[in-house]
């Protein structure tokens, strides 16, 4: 071990009494000193230059040379802290940037003592300084981490959120306006497929800078989702947010992307909402950018829609936002379950697997119908949230009863969304052994929406081992070229075409064609709302395999298989 040496510079400044704990410092690549206040005289242990970055002709031998080490901004707080050992005997503890010889900076943690002569003076200030460099920058990744989206270095959607919280605070006090804007990357599960994810991230930054290209100082950026940006802008109007929206959209078409694999084209889609008038808080602000956005995907992408409101409409809203608040609430406190509804062979009458049907309850513990919130909850743009807390739970209970097997439904944000894809994914990858036994259950109307992201969406959790189910066979009239691509693995016909099928001749003919076309991609058939034997008879007749209505079990909280409806507590 080094000796510790000690340069005198006066002889009224004692020598260390404690040896070891100064080699200790030492080796751990700190430094200890002595400052003798009446004389601004400063002594240091050994090592103290090279734990310090600093040759040994710049180590400080004054108070006053120490000042002009420490960077600028932060020579008050170390002043006031040591006015505050001083005055009180507060203890001392400061953070401060060192410069070293070569003219960088090393982050310090200085720790201190004072003392007093005969007069109760302060004659001597005895201090420690450690080097946490490593530390300050693992602290400064971690809030990057926290704050900014890892791929494209843009703020992340929680402190997007927050940004626009301020901005509206900010235009209430001021009496100002400011825009947000949602550009969505058209098709980008598609380059995913195609190409992989590497190709569809290099897309992501891309759009990420030719949208902060089109922005001016104070604008605000981050990333609202997977495919999706967020732009802030403070002080806008209503033509400077279209005026905007379209060099973003000129941005997008003016050149393809270059990528590995070769040059993309790549379309965009705008929502916008004004503020504060679109939207009183971050969540309205959003859910409205997000409306108009799917107004812009259904008027065929590659464009631009303002957010337009109505007296009537804002009425809803408001009601609509208090049904969304209750919503939230209620996951938070663990008041949403779900019922379960009997699926039975349609020979055997035995069950083979149970629907899924998201339930609420409300704080009087009163159960509320789905069709009152789960509607709402679709505008509000909170599907989402609901559809993984609802594959969460159902997940959990596949865990705990080991032989039965749940069909969850999912909306089409979620069907449609490659990071909720992903999301899902890898919660169905956690709970390992249970794909085989999990059934995601989707529309035909949302599966024709966008069938092929739907289509991605299914493929993808197929590959893990799950089956895929198309619920309201018929009501979209779906071709055979689309349900082959869907590679679906349960068919269910639509409700309307299952009543009084036994004397409904042309419920007869469309079921036998909805079966044929089922049976011409080998997928198993599912005859919902069944009411009665008669209807049950009628599909046994035509080979549909498996059946589901009150004629057989109505949804119910309590478990068929003896364990406790399960609900789960979740951060709002």
């Amino acid at each position: 071990m080094a000796t510790v040496s000690l340069e005198k510079t006066t002889d009224s400044i004692p020598a260390w009494d404690n040896e070891l704990l100064a080699q200790s410092i030492t080796a751990a690549g700190g430094a200890v000193y002595c400052w003798d206040i009446v004389a601004d005289r400063m002594e240091w242990s050994g090592g103290a230059a090279e734990a310090l970055g600093l040759n040994h002709t710049d180590v400080p031998r004054q108070g006053t040379q120490m000042q002009r080490r420490i960077a600028p901004d932060d020579l008050p707080g170390r002043s006031i802290a040591l006015s505050r050992l001083l005055d009180d005997g507060t203890a001392y503890a400061c953070e401060f940037k060192l410069r070293r010889s070569d003219g960088g900076f090393e982050w310090i943690d200085e720790r201190g003592s004072i003392e007093l002569d005969g007069d109760g003076k302060a004659s001597r200030f005895h201090g420690i300084m450690r080097v946490i460099t490593p530390w300050k920058v693992r602290e400064a990744e971690l809030e990057r981490m926290a704050y900014y989206d890892t791929l494209t270095g843009h703020l992340n959607r929680a402190r997007l959120q927050e940004a626009l919280d301020e901005v509206l605070s900010n235009c209430r006090e001021e009496g100002t306006s400011a825009a947000y804007l949602l550009v969505n990357i058209d098709r980008l599960g598609l380059i995913n497929d195609d190409y992989g994810f590497d190709v569809a991230d290099s897309a992501i930054v891309e759009i990420g800078k030719r949208v902060e290209n089109c922005t001016q100082v104070g604008d605000i950026i981050g990333r609202a989702g997977g495919n999706q940006f967020g732009l802030i802008m403070p002080g806008a109007t209503d033509l400077e947010m279209r005026k905007v929206a379209e060099q973003i959209l000129f941005a997008a078409r003016q050149r393809e992307i270059v990528s590995e694999a070769g040059p993309l084209a790549v379309s965009l889609s705008l929502g916008g909402a004004l503020l504060p008038k679109d939207g009183a808080n971050s969540r309205e602000a959003m859910g409205r950018a997000e409306e108009a956005l799917s107004k812009a995907k259904i008027q065929g992408r590659d464009r631009f829609v303002p957010h337009r409101g109505s007296a009537n409409r804002d009425a809803a809203r408001r009601k609509s936002l208090a049904t969304g608040d209750a919503v939230m609430r209620a996951m938070k406190d663990g008041r949403l379950t779900f019922a379960v509804q009997p699926i039975v062979d349609s020979a055997s009458g035995e069950t083979q697997l149970y629907e899924c049907l998201l339930r609420m309850l409300n704080e009087n513990g009163e159960l509320v119908p789905a069709g009152l919130f789960i509607p709402v909850v679709e505008k509000l743009g909170l599907i989402r949230r609901l559809d993984k807390h609802t594959l969460e739970m159902a997940l959990l209970e596949m865990e705990q009863v080991k032989d039965i097997h749940l069909a969850v439904n999912v909306s089409g944000m979620s069907a449609t969304d490659p990071s909720t894809l992903d999301h899902l994914l890898s919660m169905v990858h956690i709970h390992s052994g249970v794909a085989d036994r999990l059934i995601f259950e989707i529309t035909e109307t949302v599966a024709m929406m966008d069938y092929e992201e739907t289509a991605r969406f299914a493929n993808k959790l197929r590959d893990l081992g799950c089956r895929i189910a198309l619920d309201d066979f018929g009501a979209g009239y779906t071709s055979y070229r689309h349900l082959k691509a869907l590679s679906v693995d349960i068919v269910k016909i639509d409700g309307q075409f299952v009543k009084d099928l036994h004397e409904n001749k042309e419920n007869q003919l469309f079921v036998q064609t909805l079966l044929d076309l089922a049976d011409g991609f080998n997928a198993d058939v599912v005859g919902e709302c069944v009411e009665t034997e008669e209807e049950a008879q009628a599909l046994r007749d035509r080979g549909v395999k498996y059946l589901q209505g009150y004629h057989f079990g109505a949804p119910v909280i309590e478990r068929p298989w003896g364990t406790p409806a399960l609900s789960i507590v979740s951060a709002p």
